[in-house]
Formats: structure tokens, sequence, C-alpha cells
């Protein structure tokens, strides 16, 4: 047996209803008001002699049973009017929330391009539209970001794969292939594995920190920049580069995992794009109220129009010079650690060459 479900009213005729009964309860005190000194006032009688030309009163002005009777057909007729405006009010109020429920409801994945664009006066309903028009804003950014993600990350994976497929199927179609053959495949194969396990890696690494930062521990900028340098002296040393640090103490707040992940793609990406007998600097240090953090490198010339470019997932320049290793995801994970912790990061493109990278952390209180 199913149960009812209660009417529910509008939200007009709520108001229309709240309104109604202001203006009636505001005309049954004006009425009360009116009456209870009439009521106790009698018209005058003189007690002595009338006056030649002295207008004698008959009476009561108004009788009492009169006065009642005027109040309730006042009070009665008051009903409906009441009734009216406080219906027509509500509308006017409700108008701009309607325009608003109207759109959202055709708003959709495929349709965030539209907008409220809510004019009139500036209230709470306009100031509502407009942080809706900014959220769908936000959405369509997103939509189009994730879309775009997939797209790249579903080519990025399907080309060693498909590299991985050809490799054996050529491993298996040669019947003379001996011993060192299938295991000159077999290594190959292995290592096409490794590069989609490290693009794997890289994404999930990405995906973690478009997710935002979910804790908020205290920490030192130059501690994880030290301990990340330790894994990557001898890479840097390898390529010929030099590698320096000048890391006085900035203390700020966040994931400590994602902040040390900004740090080693930093570092990688200053090791991968540059050249020999390049060098590499990173600075740490308090700059005003924030926690600084800096790498430079040298390293080929950058257009200054291509650094936001860069910024996003997939996104290369040129060919790395260590043959091809690079995802194009480094600066879109340090993007991505940037945004999730409310930091500051400005890229500058070197006249020489390279780039200069500073994030700015909120000192920890």
């Amino acid at each position: 047996m199913t149960s009812r479900r209660p009417v529910r009213r509008s939200l007009r005729t709520r108001l229309a209803l709240a309104y109604a009964a202001g203006i009636y309860g505001a005309g049954v005190l004006v009425v009360v008001m009116v009456d209870v000194p009439l009521a106790s006032i009698d018209a005058s009688v003189p007690k002595g002699p009338a006056s030649p030309g002295a207008v004698t009163g008959t009476g009561p002005g108004i009788s009492l049973p009169q006065l009642l009777i005027g109040s309730a057909v006042a009070l009665t007729v008051l009903i409906p009017v009441s009734l009216a405006l406080g219906w027509y009010v509500a509308g006017r109020f409700l108008r701009p929330l309607r325009a608003i429920t109207a759109t959202a409801k055709v708003i959709s994945a495929g349709n965030l391009h539209r907008r409220l664009d809510l004019g009139g006066p500036a209230d709470e309903l306009t100031e509502l539209g407009h942080t809706l028009d900014d959220l769908f804003a936000r959405l369509q950014a997103s939509f189009d970001a994730q879309r775009h993600f997939v797209a790249n990350a579903s080519h990025e994976l399907r080309t060693p794969l498909a590299g991985l497929r050809t490799l054996l199927e050529v491993a298996l179609a040669d019947p003379d292939a001996d011993t060192g053959t299938l295991r000159a495949a077999c290594e190959e194969a292995l290592a096409l594995g490794e590069h989609q396990e490290r693009l794997v890696q890289a994404l999930l690494t990405l995906a973690t920190s478009e997710r935002g930062a979910t804790r908020w521990d205290p920490l030192d900028l130059a501690h994880l920049a030290g301990n990340v340098l330790a894994t990557r002296r001898d890479q840097a040393k390898q390529a010929g580069l030099d590698l320096a640090e000048q890391l006085a103490p900035a203390v700020t707040s966040g994931d400590p995992r994602l902040i040390e992940s900004l740090i080693a793609n930093l570092i990688d990406n200053a090791i991968r794009h540059n050249h020999a007998n390049g060098h590499i600097e990173i600075t740490t240090r308090v700059h005003g109220t924030q926690a600084a953090l800096t790498v430079t490198n040298s390293g080929p010339v950058i257009p200054g129009d291509q650094i936001q470019r860069l910024l996003r997932p997939f996104q290369k320049l040129a060919p790395d010079r260590h043959g091809g290793d690079g995802y194009g995801l480094g600066l879109a994970i340090v993007h991505a650690v940037t945004r999730a912790h409310r930091a500051t990061l400005t890229a500058d493109a070197r006249p020489e060459g390279g780039l200069s990278i500073t994030v700015l952390f909120a000192q920890k209180p």
C-alpha cells in the first residue's frame, strides 16, 4: 500500500499567503485603531437652550452597530485585495528565480555555454545568478579540459600498446627466430611496458593533484627540496649539468606528497629540457609573507607566448634531449599541485634560454 505524498505548495503560493497575511493584519490593526476611538465618541448635544442659528445634534453620529458592520465589510473586501497584492508581489520577486530555474533545466554537459545573464536591480537573486554563471563557466572549462585530457591520454596510451603489439607479432611471425631474437624482443617489450607504467603513474599523479589537497600538514620547502635533490644529483651529473642549491627554511602547510611531487617534476623538467654544460639552481626562501620555491635552468629559448600552453597536459615545445621519455605532463602536474594548494605560480622564459619557475605558498601561521 503506497502512502500518499502531501501536496506541496509552490514558493509563490507560500509567499503570497505570507504577504496577504501581512497586508490583512495591517488592515485589521488600522480598523481597530480607528474603531476604538470612534466607538467612544457621541455626537455632542447641547444641554442648555439652543442659541439662534445653532445646529442641534439629533443623537450619536455613528452608532456602534453601524461601525461594526462597516468594519466587517471593509475587512471582508480586504481579503481578496490582500491575496491579489500578495500574489502579484510574490510573482515580481520570484521572476529572476523562475529564469534561473528554466535556464538551469536546459543546461547539460553538452549545453554548458548557456548563461543566465540576469539584468535588473542588483539584489540577492541577481547575485545568485552571477554566481551560477561563474559556476557554469568553470564547469564548461572543466568538461572541455576533461574531454581534451581523455583524448590525449588515449592517444598517448595507444601508441606504446600498438608498438608492443607490433613487436610481439613480428617476433612470433619469424619462423627462424632464435633465443637471442626472442630475448631481444622481450627486452624491448619490457622497455615499452616500463614506458606505459611511467605514463600511467604520471596520469595518476595529475589526477590526484587536480582532485585537490586533502592534507594540510606543516612542512619545510627546504627539507622537501633537499630530499628530492638527493635522488637527482647522479642524473644531473650524467647529463653534464651543474646543480646548485640555496635552501633557506621556508615553512608552509599542505600535502607533503603532492608538494614533493611538484618539486620533483620541476627538477626533472629542468634536467630533461637542458643542454650540455648547462646549469640548474633550486632556491627556497621566505618572500614577504609567503614561502617561495624557485627552479631556474638553462636550455633552449622558449617563446614567451608558449609558456601557458606548456602548463596544460601533453603539451611539448620540442622533443627532449633524452630520447623522448617525457610525456608533456610535468608542468601540468606542477600547475595542478599549485592550484590544489591555492598557491601562485610564475613562469618566465629566460632571454638566454630555459625557464625560471617560482611557486609562492602561504606561510604557516
